[in-house]
């Protein structure tokens, strides 16, 4: 039998976070995720999906991505402009989920996208292991900060696996989180090895809250969005300040955007 996969959707977007924010992407979002973080915006993938042939996937994504114009001819994707890339193949592929890294097969597609010339990103929670990747896939990684209920999660030993084109990535919703984050910052001098993006944890209406996130633990003062802004320019770190893009574009309940 072909090897599968379980997926929830596969679609054509912009890339809504990370240093390619806003160029043409598709994602591939997995079923299936370990953590509970109490900002989860995307529970629906816990559960719902669909055990596909990864060929199937595959043709998917080579459809989505058939009518945009083939690399230049000699283009790389490692000529770097203004701290991003020159020339890369579009669109991007994104691997996300859920947790990708949980289901093994996936990493054998991604290796076959960068065989075929795209630049394959992939969300990752930070609580496994990122060395089984292809050192072509460019890891976003989480460090789970307190408020998310699951900082106890995070894989320390994956730091020392990080790369310069890696990106690392804190959501921020409380004072806590800010101050925690500081001390990781000057404690593994992360700015140092890549990209360092600082994301804004919005708030979930009551019909998005899954019952299975994790509490804000007792004690946390939440901090604003612009209260965060402040403190990184107050702060003098050397950061990327993030928000959702797509959620400022389209309604942030839809899905496949």
């Amino acid at each position: 039998m072909s090897e599968t996969l379980v997926v929830n959707e596969v679609y054509l977007s912009l890339q809504g976070e990370s240093t390619f924010a806003g160029l043409p992407c598709i994602f591939v979002r997995l079923t299936a995720c370990n953590l509970r973080c109490s900002y989860c915006d995307t529970a629906y993938a816990f559960t719902e999906g669909v055990r596909r042939k990864i060929d199937d996937v595959r043709r998917e994504i080579d459809g989505l991505a058939a009518s945009f114009a083939p690399p230049a001819a000699g283009a790389s994707e490692s000529v770097p402009i203004f701290g991003g890339v020159a020339r890369q193949r579009l669109p991007l592929i994104e691997f996300t989920g859920g947790e990708p890294l949980l289901q093994p097969r996936a990493a054998g597609l991604m290796r076959e996208l960068c065989d075929a010339g795209f630049t394959v990103l992939v969300e990752t929670s930070g609580a496994h292991d990122i060395g089984v990747l292809d050192p072509r896939i460019r890891r976003i990684m989480d460090l789970k900060c307190p408020s998310s209920g699951e900082v106890s999660r995070n894989r320390w030993s994956n730091l020392s696996l990080l790369r310069e084109t890696d990106e690392v990535k804190f959501v921020i919703g409380t004072e806590e989180d800010y101050a925690w984050m500081k001390v990781v910052l000057e404690r593994y001098t992360l700015p140092r090895i890549c990209p360092v993006l600082v994301s804004w944890v919005a708030p979930l209406a009551p019909h998005q809250r899954d019952p299975a996130l994790k509490p804000v633990p007792e004690g946390h003062r939440p901090m604003s969005r612009q209260a965060l802004a402040d403190r990184i320019i107050e702060d003098r770190l050397p950061v990327r300040f993030q928000l959702q893009m797509h959620k400022y574009v389209w309604s942030p309940d839809a899905r496949g955007v």
